[in-house]
Protein backbone atom coordinates (compact mmCIF):
# COMPACT_ATOMS: atom_id res chain seq x y z
CA UNK A 1 0.00 0.00 0.00
CA UNK A 2 0.98 3.65 -0.28
CA UNK A 3 1.64 5.30 3.08
CA UNK A 4 3.24 8.43 4.56
CA UNK A 5 6.25 7.90 6.82
CA UNK A 6 7.84 10.56 9.01
CA UNK A 7 11.64 10.32 9.07
CA UNK A 8 12.46 13.53 10.92
CA UNK A 9 12.01 17.30 10.93
CA UNK A 10 9.88 18.23 7.89
CA UNK A 11 10.94 14.93 6.30
CA UNK A 12 7.73 13.20 5.20
CA UNK A 13 7.90 10.53 2.49
CA UNK A 14 5.27 8.57 0.58
CA UNK A 15 6.40 4.98 0.22
CA UNK A 16 5.10 1.58 -0.72
CA UNK A 17 4.88 -0.60 2.38
CA UNK A 18 3.32 -4.04 2.98
CA UNK A 19 -0.43 -4.13 3.51
CA UNK A 20 -1.22 -4.64 7.19
CA UNK A 21 -2.69 -7.92 8.42
CA UNK A 22 -4.63 -8.19 11.69
CA UNK A 23 -3.31 -10.22 14.59
CA UNK A 24 -5.59 -11.58 17.29
CA UNK A 25 -8.01 -8.91 18.49
CA UNK A 26 -7.09 -6.46 15.73
CA UNK A 27 -8.88 -5.16 12.65
CA UNK A 28 -7.69 -3.51 9.46
CA UNK A 29 -9.64 -0.70 7.84
CA UNK A 30 -9.52 0.89 4.42
CA UNK A 31 -9.06 4.57 5.24
CA UNK A 32 -12.00 6.56 3.91
CA UNK A 33 -10.69 9.92 5.09
CA UNK A 34 -7.80 11.04 7.27
CA UNK A 35 -7.90 14.59 8.58
CA UNK A 36 -4.81 16.66 9.24
CA UNK A 37 -4.30 18.15 12.68
CA UNK A 38 -2.33 20.87 14.39
CA UNK A 39 -0.55 18.14 16.35
CA UNK A 40 0.49 16.51 13.05
CA UNK A 41 1.85 19.88 11.93
CA UNK A 42 3.84 20.31 15.16
CA UNK A 43 5.19 16.77 14.95
CA UNK A 44 6.18 17.29 11.30
CA UNK A 45 7.92 20.57 12.09
CA UNK A 46 9.65 19.26 15.24
CA UNK A 47 10.47 15.81 13.85
CA UNK A 48 8.85 13.79 16.63
CA UNK A 49 6.53 13.70 19.63
CA UNK A 50 7.32 13.09 23.28
CA UNK A 51 4.51 10.54 23.72
CA UNK A 52 2.94 9.39 20.47
CA UNK A 53 5.70 8.38 18.08
CA UNK A 54 9.40 8.07 17.30
CA UNK A 55 10.60 8.39 13.67
CA UNK A 56 10.86 6.71 11.31
CA UNK A 57 7.20 5.78 11.60
CA UNK A 58 3.87 5.70 9.86
CA UNK A 59 2.25 9.08 10.26
CA UNK A 60 -1.19 10.59 10.96
CA UNK A 61 -3.70 9.89 13.74
CA UNK A 62 -7.23 10.97 12.72
CA UNK A 63 -9.18 8.63 10.44
CA UNK A 64 -12.45 6.90 9.69
CA UNK A 65 -13.01 4.08 7.25
CA UNK A 66 -14.36 0.62 6.48
CA UNK A 67 -13.34 -2.68 8.07
CA UNK A 68 -11.68 -4.94 5.47
CA UNK A 69 -10.17 -7.65 7.71
CA UNK A 70 -10.68 -8.93 11.27
CA UNK A 71 -8.32 -10.92 13.43
CA UNK A 72 -9.02 -13.97 15.52
CA UNK A 73 -11.19 -13.35 18.54
CA UNK A 74 -12.93 -10.28 17.11
CA UNK A 75 -16.65 -10.93 17.40
CA UNK A 76 -18.37 -7.54 17.47
CA UNK A 77 -17.02 -6.27 14.15
CA UNK A 78 -17.22 -7.56 10.62
CA UNK A 79 -15.98 -6.69 7.16
CA UNK A 80 -17.96 -3.77 5.76
CA UNK A 81 -18.55 -1.96 9.06
CA UNK A 82 -17.93 1.79 8.92
CA UNK A 83 -15.91 2.90 11.94
CA UNK A 84 -13.85 5.59 13.57
CA UNK A 85 -10.98 4.63 15.86
CA UNK A 86 -9.31 6.85 18.42
CA UNK A 87 -5.52 7.01 18.17
CA UNK A 88 -5.08 5.52 21.64
CA UNK A 89 -6.62 3.36 24.32
CA UNK A 90 -5.88 3.15 28.06
CA UNK A 91 -4.89 -0.14 29.70
CA UNK A 92 -7.88 -0.05 32.11
CA UNK A 93 -5.75 -1.72 34.83
CA UNK A 94 -3.17 0.76 36.14
CA UNK A 95 -3.27 3.17 39.11
CA UNK A 96 -4.72 5.98 36.98
CA UNK A 97 -7.22 3.86 35.04
CA UNK A 98 -8.59 2.51 38.31
CA UNK A 99 -9.34 6.14 39.20
CA UNK A 100 -10.85 6.78 35.74
CA UNK A 101 -8.02 9.21 34.94
CA UNK A 102 -7.55 7.52 31.59
CA UNK A 103 -5.59 10.28 29.86
CA UNK A 104 -2.84 9.82 32.48
CA UNK A 105 -2.48 6.08 31.82
CA UNK A 106 1.27 5.36 31.44
CA UNK A 107 0.44 2.32 29.30
CA UNK A 108 -1.61 4.05 26.61
CA UNK A 109 -1.61 2.10 23.35
CA UNK A 110 -0.86 4.61 20.59
CA UNK A 111 -1.67 4.16 16.92
CA UNK A 112 -0.33 6.17 13.99
CA UNK A 113 -0.50 5.67 10.25
CA UNK A 114 -3.77 7.18 9.06
CA UNK A 115 -2.16 8.78 6.00
CA UNK A 116 -2.19 5.46 4.18
CA UNK A 117 -4.52 3.29 2.15
CA UNK A 118 -5.04 0.88 5.05
CA UNK A 119 -4.69 1.17 8.82
CA UNK A 120 -4.34 -1.57 11.41
CA UNK A 121 -6.21 -0.93 14.67
CA UNK A 122 -4.53 -2.46 17.77
CA UNK A 123 -6.59 -4.75 19.97
CA UNK A 124 -6.92 -2.37 22.98
CA UNK A 125 -8.32 0.34 20.68
CA UNK A 126 -10.69 -2.15 19.04
CA UNK A 127 -11.89 -3.13 22.49
CA UNK A 128 -12.18 0.29 24.13
CA UNK A 129 -12.02 3.13 21.61
CA UNK A 130 -13.42 2.06 18.21
CA UNK A 131 -16.95 3.14 17.35
CA UNK A 132 -19.46 2.31 14.63
CA UNK A 133 -20.44 5.25 12.44
CA UNK A 134 -24.07 6.31 12.11
CA UNK A 135 -25.54 6.01 8.63
CA UNK A 136 -24.90 8.93 6.28
CA UNK A 137 -22.07 10.43 8.35
CA UNK A 138 -19.22 11.36 5.98
CA UNK A 139 -15.83 9.88 6.79
CA UNK A 140 -14.21 13.33 6.75
CA UNK A 141 -16.47 14.56 9.56
CA UNK A 142 -16.19 11.32 11.54
CA UNK A 143 -12.39 11.53 11.39
CA UNK A 144 -12.54 14.65 13.58
CA UNK A 145 -13.80 12.57 16.52
CA UNK A 146 -10.34 12.36 18.13
CA UNK A 147 -9.53 16.10 18.31
CA UNK A 148 -13.08 16.92 19.37
CA UNK A 149 -12.80 14.34 22.16
CA UNK A 150 -9.66 16.14 23.35
CA UNK A 151 -11.54 19.45 23.33
CA UNK A 152 -14.50 17.98 25.24
CA UNK A 153 -12.03 16.67 27.81
CA UNK A 154 -10.47 20.14 28.00
CA UNK A 155 -13.83 21.82 28.50
CA UNK A 156 -14.81 19.27 31.12
CA UNK A 157 -11.63 19.98 33.08
CA UNK A 158 -12.17 23.76 32.91
CA UNK A 159 -15.43 23.86 34.92
CA UNK A 160 -17.01 26.56 32.77
CA UNK A 161 -20.34 27.93 33.98
CA UNK A 162 -23.10 29.53 31.90
CA UNK A 163 -22.36 33.20 31.15
CA UNK A 164 -18.70 32.80 32.09
CA UNK A 165 -16.45 34.98 29.98
CA UNK A 166 -13.91 32.66 28.40
CA UNK A 167 -10.84 33.74 26.47
CA UNK A 168 -9.61 31.30 23.81
CA UNK A 169 -6.07 31.98 22.59
CA UNK A 170 -5.50 30.35 19.20
CA UNK A 171 -7.51 30.14 15.98
CA UNK A 172 -6.34 26.73 14.82
CA UNK A 173 -8.72 23.78 14.57
CA UNK A 174 -8.50 23.07 18.30
CA UNK A 175 -9.11 26.69 19.30
CA UNK A 176 -12.09 26.88 16.95
CA UNK A 177 -13.49 23.62 18.32
CA UNK A 178 -13.20 25.08 21.82
CA UNK A 179 -15.17 28.12 20.64
CA UNK A 180 -17.91 25.91 19.19
CA UNK A 181 -18.28 23.75 22.31
CA UNK A 182 -18.08 26.64 24.76
CA UNK A 183 -20.68 28.65 22.88
CA UNK A 184 -23.10 25.81 22.12
CA UNK A 185 -22.74 23.49 25.10
CA UNK A 186 -21.77 25.70 28.07
CA UNK A 187 -23.42 28.98 26.93
CA UNK A 188 -20.26 30.89 27.77
CA UNK A 189 -19.35 34.28 26.29
CA UNK A 190 -16.26 33.52 24.20
CA UNK A 191 -13.54 36.02 23.30
CA UNK A 192 -11.42 34.48 20.55
CA UNK A 193 -7.87 35.63 19.79
CA UNK A 194 -5.96 34.61 16.68
CA UNK A 195 -3.78 35.86 13.89
CA UNK A 196 -5.87 35.10 10.81
CA UNK A 197 -8.95 37.14 9.93
CA UNK A 198 -10.54 34.35 7.89
CA UNK A 199 -10.21 31.89 10.76
CA UNK A 200 -11.52 34.48 13.21
CA UNK A 201 -14.62 34.90 11.05
CA UNK A 202 -15.15 31.13 11.19
CA UNK A 203 -14.85 31.45 14.96
CA UNK A 204 -17.64 34.00 14.87
CA UNK A 205 -19.82 31.58 12.89
CA UNK A 206 -19.11 28.96 15.54
CA UNK A 207 -20.31 31.24 18.31
CA UNK A 208 -17.53 33.60 19.41
CA UNK A 209 -19.04 36.74 20.93
CA UNK A 210 -15.96 38.83 20.09
CA UNK A 211 -12.94 38.20 17.87
CA UNK A 212 -9.51 39.87 18.05
CA UNK A 213 -6.49 39.74 15.76
CA UNK A 214 -3.42 39.80 18.00
CA UNK A 215 -1.38 41.37 15.19
CA UNK A 216 -3.41 44.53 15.74
CA UNK A 217 -3.17 44.62 19.55
CA UNK A 218 -0.10 45.44 21.63
CA UNK A 219 -1.54 44.44 25.01
CA UNK A 220 -3.78 41.37 24.86
CA UNK A 221 -4.38 41.11 28.61
CA UNK A 222 -5.19 44.83 28.75
CA UNK A 223 -7.89 44.46 26.09
CA UNK A 224 -9.30 41.41 27.90
CA UNK A 225 -9.55 43.43 31.12
CA UNK A 226 -11.21 46.29 29.23
CA UNK A 227 -13.85 43.78 28.07
CA UNK A 228 -14.42 42.41 31.58
CA UNK A 229 -14.82 45.47 33.79
CA UNK A 230 -11.14 45.47 34.56
CA UNK A 231 -11.03 41.98 36.10
CA UNK A 232 -9.99 39.52 33.40
CA UNK A 233 -11.57 36.31 32.10
CA UNK A 234 -13.29 33.69 34.25
CA UNK A 235 -11.62 30.94 32.24
CA UNK A 236 -8.72 31.10 29.77
CA UNK A 237 -8.00 28.37 27.21
CA UNK A 238 -4.51 28.36 25.69
CA UNK A 239 -4.59 26.50 22.35
CA UNK A 240 -1.34 27.38 20.58
CA UNK A 241 1.42 25.41 22.31
CA UNK A 242 3.70 28.46 22.46
CA UNK A 243 5.31 29.08 25.89
CA UNK A 244 5.02 32.89 25.65
CA UNK A 245 1.29 32.51 24.97
CA UNK A 246 0.98 30.38 28.12
CA UNK A 247 2.24 33.43 30.00
CA UNK A 248 -0.27 35.68 28.18
CA UNK A 249 -3.04 33.26 29.17
CA UNK A 250 -2.15 33.64 32.85
CA UNK A 251 -2.08 37.43 32.48
CA UNK A 252 -5.62 37.40 31.01
CA UNK A 253 -7.16 35.65 34.02
CA UNK A 254 -9.19 37.35 36.74
CA UNK A 255 -8.62 36.53 40.43
CA UNK A 256 -10.06 33.07 41.07
CA UNK A 257 -9.92 32.08 37.41
CA UNK A 258 -9.02 28.77 35.83
CA UNK A 259 -6.31 28.80 33.14
CA UNK A 260 -6.33 25.72 30.91
CA UNK A 261 -2.84 25.31 29.41
CA UNK A 262 -4.03 22.99 26.65
CA UNK A 263 -1.58 23.55 23.79
CA UNK A 264 1.40 21.21 23.98
CA UNK A 265 4.72 23.09 23.97
CA UNK A 266 8.06 21.78 22.70
CA UNK A 267 9.90 19.39 25.01
CA UNK A 268 11.88 20.97 27.89
CA UNK A 269 10.42 24.47 27.50
CA UNK A 270 9.57 26.54 30.58
CA UNK A 271 7.49 29.59 31.46
CA UNK A 272 7.75 32.32 34.09
CA UNK A 273 4.93 32.67 36.61
CA UNK A 274 4.63 35.57 39.04
CA UNK A 275 4.25 33.80 42.38
CA UNK A 276 2.54 36.78 44.04
CA UNK A 277 -0.06 36.88 41.24
CA UNK A 278 -0.60 33.13 41.40
CA UNK A 279 -0.91 33.03 45.18
CA UNK A 280 -2.93 36.13 46.02
CA UNK A 281 -5.22 35.83 43.00
CA UNK A 282 -5.92 32.17 43.81
CA UNK A 283 -5.40 31.12 40.21
CA UNK A 284 -5.90 27.53 39.09
CA UNK A 285 -3.43 26.54 36.36
CA UNK A 286 -4.22 23.25 34.63
CA UNK A 287 -2.34 21.25 32.08
CA UNK A 288 -4.88 19.16 30.18
CA UNK A 289 -3.83 16.35 27.87
CA UNK A 290 -5.51 14.08 25.32
CA UNK A 291 -8.92 12.42 25.83
CA UNK A 292 -10.78 9.51 27.43
CA UNK A 293 -13.18 6.85 26.06
CA UNK A 294 -16.15 8.76 27.48
CA UNK A 295 -15.25 11.85 25.50
CA UNK A 296 -14.55 9.86 22.33
CA UNK A 297 -18.10 8.54 22.45
CA UNK A 298 -19.49 12.00 23.22
CA UNK A 299 -17.51 13.55 20.36
CA UNK A 300 -18.83 11.15 17.74
CA UNK A 301 -22.37 11.62 19.02
CA UNK A 302 -22.04 15.41 18.80
CA UNK A 303 -20.56 15.30 15.29
CA UNK A 304 -23.32 12.95 14.13
CA UNK A 305 -26.02 15.23 15.57
CA UNK A 306 -24.89 17.94 13.10
CA UNK A 307 -25.79 20.58 15.73
CA UNK A 308 -22.48 22.33 15.11
CA UNK A 309 -21.14 22.93 11.57
CA UNK A 310 -17.76 21.27 12.05
CA UNK A 311 -17.44 21.08 8.27
CA UNK A 312 -16.37 24.74 8.47
CA UNK A 313 -13.02 23.48 9.75
CA UNK A 314 -12.27 21.39 6.64
CA UNK A 315 -10.62 23.76 4.20
CA UNK A 316 -10.01 21.24 1.42
CA UNK A 317 -10.23 17.60 0.35
CA UNK A 318 -7.04 16.27 -1.25
CA UNK A 319 -5.54 12.94 -2.41
CA UNK A 320 -2.71 11.29 -0.51
CA UNK A 321 -0.15 12.24 -3.16
CA UNK A 322 -0.65 15.93 -2.19
CA UNK A 323 0.18 15.39 1.50
CA UNK A 324 3.57 17.12 1.47
CA UNK A 325 2.04 20.22 -0.13
CA UNK A 326 -0.82 20.09 2.38
CA UNK A 327 1.65 20.36 5.27
CA UNK A 328 3.40 23.23 3.56
CA UNK A 329 0.01 24.95 3.24
CA UNK A 330 -0.71 24.27 6.91
CA UNK A 331 2.65 25.75 7.89
CA UNK A 332 1.77 28.86 5.87
CA UNK A 333 -1.66 28.94 7.59
CA UNK A 334 -3.46 28.68 4.24
CA UNK A 335 -5.70 25.86 5.47
CA UNK A 336 -7.17 24.72 8.80
CA UNK A 337 -7.83 21.00 8.39
CA UNK A 338 -7.54 19.03 5.16
CA UNK A 339 -9.34 15.74 4.54
CA UNK A 340 -7.03 13.28 2.81
CA UNK A 341 -8.60 10.43 0.80
CA UNK A 342 -5.91 7.75 0.50
CA UNK A 343 -7.97 5.00 -1.14
CA UNK A 344 -10.56 6.64 -3.34
CA UNK A 345 -11.77 10.11 -4.38
CA UNK A 346 -15.18 9.94 -2.68
CA UNK A 347 -15.68 11.32 0.83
Amino acid sequence: MLAALLYGQEDLRLEKVPDPTPASGEVVIQVGAATTCGTDLKVWRRGGHARMLTPPTLFGHEAAGTVVAVGAGVHNWQVGDSIVANNSAPCMKCFFCQRQEYSLCPNLTWNNGTFAEYLKIPAPIVQHNMLRLPDELPFALAAMTEPLACVLHGVGRSHVKPQDRVVVLGDGAIGLMFVAILAAETKAEVLLWGGNDQRLEIGKKLGAAQIFNYHQVADISGVVKDCTEGWGADVVIEATGIPSVWEVAIACARPGATVNLFGGCPRDTTINVNTEHLHYSELTLKGVFHNTPKYVQAALSLIASRKIPFELLISEQRPLKDLEQVFADMKARKVIKVAIAPSHPSF
